[in-house]
């Protein structure tokens, strides 16, 4: 490109606003410059979304879909929340970053929300939920170090083969994903793996070097694998035993995704400390948290850890209203409701191809066999359902918790007949 094209654009940009630059684009357009331009670690579906309304989303032809996607979680109130825009317009007016150099009212605010509504005792605000993963590991060899007596540079944290907490050097380091991982490495110690849902193997695996056990209540990203009943509470009774922290990551599952605010709840299990994100956000900006317990927390001093973001007052207000408005709402039996009913639809279809539905609130699996699950992507999206594959031929349909009785009718419905057409 051209000096003096590029000097145009940037004045169009500048004189017409970011908007009508990108408004001037066809679904093509975007598609082509995407992976032109963009890095591909990135399959998307072959649609271009260019506006969003509760559990409805747009491209630019005007074609109608049903988010099933729900931006893994992140989208739990629905896009565009009327409550949470209008918290975030009020705050534009006001102040957006100030870092973490002063105080804020907005952060004391969020702090004392999250953790009453958590019932952790500390937070400690970032961005991303792989930055509330490694936030909750760095606190978890500190304490090990500070207070078990674990002896320097030897903490060991046990994990679950099949996990997914992120993508982060540390953390792709841990996965039991071959994709993952490979390519770059070296990778970080520390880490034992074990099997999901065994507490044999987790019990044996716990040395006088183990400062936590993290893992997700359910394992979204793997398949919605869900542990089978009273795995959660029998990992907390192995934590509080051997003097060993008990880490939940309920970037996924937290937040009334399954029907309760957090999945540990399902079985009173309570952690040490909690990684939370996604739908913090509210669906509009990254909000994650370390949450947990001030005898763990404590160890942090200044210094130890920091993020120029992490707690801004505009996320700050957003994360506020987002969990006011998933109380208030109701959003958690909402979850449980709707499904119930998402799953049972399912089950009642009574299709051979279909191996198995599991799931908790509103983060169910579909597990499909005998058949090219390729060409079911497309006839979803041809159905003008958007969902995608995970592990082991899973369809994860994880809609915001907003979606009504009728919506969910019509999900099961597309569905079906996206099943029997690929047959």
């Amino acid at each position: 490109m051209q000096t003096q094209t590029t000097t145009t654009a940037w004045n169009q940009i500048v004189q017409e606003g970011v908007q009508a630059y990108v408004e001037a684009l066809t679904d093509a357009d975007s598609q082509r410059i995407s992976e032109e331009y963009g890095t591909h670690n990135y399959h998307p579906l072959p649609v271009n979304l260019v506006r969003a309304d509760g559990v409805l989303v747009f491209d630019g032809e005007g074609n109608e879909y049903i988010d099933c996607i729900g931006s893994y979680s992140a989208v739990a109130h629905g896009h565009l929340s009327e409550f949470i825009v209008q918290t975030v317009k009020r705050q534009l007016e006001k102040v957006t970053l100030v870092s973490r150099a002063v105080y804020s009212s907005e952060l004391a605010v969020f702090l004392k929300a999250i953790c009453d509504y958590s019932g952790m005792d500390m937070a400690c605000p970032m961005n991303t939920g792989a930055e509330a993963i490694e936030t909750c590991l760095k606190l978890a060899r500190k304490w090990g170090y500070t207070k078990k007596g674990v002896p320097k540079d030897q903490a060991e944290i046990i994990v679950a083969e099949g996990n997914f907490h992120g993508r982060t050097t540390t953390i792709i380091g841990f996965s039991s994903e071959p994709q993952y991982k490979e390519l770059f490495g070296p990778y970080g110690p520390g880490f034992v793996s074990v099997p999901f849902d065994d507490v044999t193997a987790l019990e044996a695996a716990i040395t006088r070097n183990t400062v936590a056990i993290m893992m997700e209540p359910i394992q979204a990203e793997g398949g919605i694998i869900v542990p089978e009943p009273g795995y959660l509470a029998r990992v907390r009774e192995i934590c509080t035993r051997n003097n060993v922290l008990l880490i939940w990551d309920e970037v996924q599952t937290g937040f009334c995704r399954t029907g309760k605010r957090f999945a540990w709840q399902h079985e009173n299990a309570e952690p040490d400390l909690m990684a939370v994100g996604k739908p913090l956000g509210g669906g509009l900006f990254p909000v994650s948290a370390a949450l947990g317990k001030r005898h763990v927390m404590e160890v942090f001093v200044p210094g130890d850890h920091g993020s120029t973001f992490g707690g801004n007052p505009l996320g700050a207000v957003i994360a506020v209203a987002a969990l006011a408005e998933m109380e208030v709402d109701g959003l958690a039996a909402k979850s449980q409701e709707r499904g119930q009913q998402m799953m049972d639809g399912f089950r009642a279809l009574e299709l051979p191809q279909v191996l198995e539905v599991r799931g908790k609130g509103l983060l169910v699996g579909l597990e499909v066999q005998n058949v090219d699950s390729k060409k079911l992507t497309q006839a979803f999206l041809d159905a003008r359902v958007l969902t995608k594959e995970t592990r082991n031929h899973t369809f994860r349909f994880a809609p915001p918790l907003t979606i009504s009785e009728a919506e969910v009718d019509e999900v099961v419905a597309r569905v079906g007949r996206a099943i029997r057409s690929v047959v």
